[in-house]
């Protein structure tokens, strides 16, 4: 079945920050639920994260369509957001306990993930499959974790909107997601996630089994894969959550069979932990929300569960769930990103740098103008995924490096980038004066061909000064072309403040 196009009377808008519509399925990555036009159906706002939204729908008109063509959208589930007003097995290591972790390799040079290949006493196990998973949670319970996101967000001014100007306003705004312990260096214990559960986030608290909450750092995410990795100080946490949480195991997706009874947990609705089961409906698939291969399961994955474990029955990790598909027509249709295609990233992940967001007054910028390359305009002009970069602010950054015009930002600092806001999120964890490789796509006879550059960035308040100065003088001529004004004098993209 195809997820692009398949209904375009079913056609809806996604609630991601860039509120870019797309058909066939919604991403929830980063806006409160409110009112999501999923075929006809919509949800009311949570008001708050953790509590439920209640179906307010309208009834969808029948159509004469075939099944195929009654596609609604599928959900990247992940995260639950609310506006802020003010029987054992042996894939579980224990953290700062006397057993060793067999997931990690603490060593001065990487961090690795192992992955423990089905034994015949697995396959025996696999084959007695049964509904009671309890002590399935019982032993992997201790890898899983709730992760809360709060961002500042821009929503829609509704008074000026009602009587004039349509401007918007800053909001403070919560999310919940989960996550799995995968792994430790010596300084760190790894959480993978998703990647929209920590977009765009000031801060990330991570609450473990026995309910401490701690603050996170993002170490690395990868967006196209929508795969994420933070990590908590060990030297924050106390000896009594270390002694009760522990590393998940590994297990090996490709082993996996059609018809294999699997287990979802997460933070389902930001509620705290829960258990669901089902089987594996599917291998293989791939839908609109991320670029990895997914696994189909009909185990319930609901708001929330996004960056939670789908288990085997050995208790062992082969999926980080993702999404689902949502539908009054469609039950039982979730995803789960394939651990054996996640290792390789998740590894890469986890051995970045941790860094946090600068101070304002360190802020750094790029300068560039430029506008994002959607899909659409890939398939239609074989332009690069990325951000186009149109010009150079004059002497900034980016023109003293001899970065080109025309050319299409793909990477910054070997972390994949979309769009222009998340180029700026990128940016916001670099001080001015530092040096980023800026990866990009140049058209040489017709092919493009991928370049590095360095760019040493400049500090975001002179170029604010610089650019305060010169909308003054544009605004003399302001009469004259209004809109070249506009072009030419508009922020230069890629602050990181």
């Amino acid at each position: 079945m195809s997820y692009e196009n398949e209904n375009r009377n079913n056609e809806y808008s996604s609630t991601q920050n860039t509120n870019q519509s797309y058909n066939g399925y919604t991403q929830s990555t980063g806006q409160p639920y409110g009112d999501w036009q999923n075929g006809g159906q919509a949800y009311n706002e949570a008001q708050n994260a953790g509590q439920p939204y209640s179906g307010n729908g309208n009834k969808k008109k029948p159509h004469k369509n075939t099944w195929p063509k009654k596609v609604a959208g599928v959900c990247a589930c992940a995260v639950l957001f609310g506006a802020v007003a003010g029987v054992t097995f042996q894939g579980v290591s224990r953290i700062g306990g006397s057993k060793t972790t067999e997931t990690t390799a603490s060593t001065a040079t990487a961090t690795t993930l192992s992955v423990v290949q089905p034994t015949a006493s697995n396959s025996e196990s696999a084959s007695a499959q049964s509904l009671d998973v309890s002590s399935i949670a019982q032993s992997v319970m201790p890898s899983m974790v709730s992760i809360t996101n709060v961002s500042v967000q821009e929503v829609q001014n509704y008074f000026s909107y009602y009587f004039g100007g349509g401007q918007t306003q800053t909001q403070e705004v919560t999310s919940a997601g989960s996550g799995i312990i995968i792994g430790e260096n010596d300084t760190e214990l790894l959480i993978v996630t998703n990647n929209h559960v920590v977009a765009d986030a000031e801060t990330l608290s991570v609450c473990f089994i026995d309910n401490q909450v701690y603050e996170a750092h993002i170490k690395g995410t990868d967006s196209d894969n929508d795969l994420a990795v933070v990590a908590v100080n060990k030297s924050d946490i106390s000896s009594d959550t270390l002694s009760q949480i522990a590393i998940a195991q590994i297990g090996d997706s490709d082993s996996l069979q059609v018809g294999e009874q699997v287990v979802a947990i997460g933070n389902a609705l930001g509620y705290g932990q829960s258990v669901t089961t089902g089987i594996v409906s599917a291998m293989n698939r791939q839908i609109d929300t991320t670029d990895a291969e997914l696994i189909q399961t009909d185990a319930a994955i609901n708001p929330g569960n996004s960056g939670g474990a789908l288990l085997n029955m050995q208790g062992q990790v082969i999926g980080i769930n993702e999404a689902k598909f949502s539908s009054t027509e469609v039950e039982g249709m979730g995803y789960a990103i394939s651990m054996n295609v996640a290792k390789p990233i998740v590894e890469e992940l986890m051995n970045r740098e941790t860094r946090e967001k600068v101070a304002e007054d360190q802020a750094s910028y790029l300068g560039i103008y430029g506008e994002d390359v959607t899909d659409a305009v890939e398939s239609s002009y074989g332009i690069p995924k990325g951000i186009y970069v149109s010009s150079l602010v004059e002497n900034g950054p980016a023109a003293q490096a001899g970065l080109p015009t025309g050319c299409v930002i793909t990477k910054s600092d070997g972390t994949t980038v979309s769009t222009m806001s998340e180029l700026k999120e990128q940016l916001s964890y670099y001080a001015a004066g530092e040096t980023v490789e800026i990866t990009i796509q140049v058209s040489q006879n017709g092919q493009y061909e991928e370049q590095t550059v360095s760019v040493t960035l400049g500090a975001a308040s002179d170029a604010e000064a610089s650019q305060s100065q010169t909308q003054n003088q544009g605004s003399q001529n302001q009469s004259q072309d209004s809109q070249g004004q506009d072009q030419q004098f508009g922020m230069p993209f890629g602050f990181g403040r």
